[in-house]
């Protein structure tokens, strides 16, 4: 997939609800993995509840290319209107 699809995805994932926790994160750190690549700089520290998440959540994305972030966020994205439309 290319970036006009991405670009779309980051549209379409706007009309969607409200989603829970895990799948925001999810779309957070494929695409921080999307747009600037590895994680870089320290962890947040112990009350850091939130940025302790989407820190590891981008961690675990590491090494992943650019291109295949993007695959993989405009799939999940397009997981979530199939969900939507089918409820």
């Amino acid at each position: 997939m290319a970036q006009p699809e991405f670009e779309k995805a980051l549209e379409d994932i706007k009309t969607l609800p409200d989603q829970p926790p895990n799948v925001l994160l999810e779309l957070y750190g494929l695409y921080k993995q999307a747009t600037v690549g590895d994680v870089t700089g320290k962890r947040p520290g112990l009350l850091d509840l939130r940025g302790k998440a989407k820190y590891d959540t981008w961690a675990t994305r590491k090494g992943m290319a650019k291109e295949a972030a993007m695959d993989e966020y405009v799939a999940v994205a397009e997981r979530l209107l199939k969900e939507q439309a089918s409820s």
